[in-house]
């Protein structure tokens, strides 16, 4: 009888460097950069062999979230059209939106919620919290569960 794997949450850069170059072909196949193992692998500098040893055991932290359904909490500015570029960001990247709840403005801001389906992101989780992160409005934007 095998032993059921164990899992760890490691910062990256505790990581032997092969392990982030598997990832960064993941990436790479995943949002279809490249159109072939060989073509990732080349890309990060790693060989085809080390892309298949490893590619079933490395996953980045915010990608175990994708397919799933993720809570993201933002404080928005009180300004026009805050909101709207917030929301577009996650159309544009594939998000389904499943819910929205903005508080009440106060002192100057208001804090929004939402509910999205990550299943059609054509960007990882991380990649579309520095999206949203990056709007002009936005003053924090972080995920609170998934």
């Amino acid at each position: 009888m095998g032993k059921d794997p164990q899992y760890f949450i490691v910062e990256a850069r505790a990581l032997p460097e092969v392990f982030l170059k598997v990832a960064e072909a993941k990436r790479l196949l995943e949002t279809r950069e490249v159109h072939t193992v060989n073509q990732a692998a080349e890309q990060v500098g790693i060989s085809r062999s080390a892309f298949y040893k490893y590619k079933d055991s490395v996953r980045p932290f915010n990608d175990m979230l994708s397919g799933r359904i993720i809570n993201v909490q933002i404080l928005l500015k009180n300004e026009p059209g805050v909101l709207s570029a917030v929301l577009n960001d996650f159309a544009r990247c594939g998000a389904n939106i499943l819910t929205i709840n903005q508080s009440i403005p106060a002192g100057g801001g208001a804090v929004v919620s939402v509910g999205a389906e990550t299943s059609g992101l054509t960007m990882t989780t991380e990649e579309l919290l520095e999206q949203v992160s990056g709007e002009i409005g936005v003053v924090r934007c972080e995920i609170l569960g998934g």
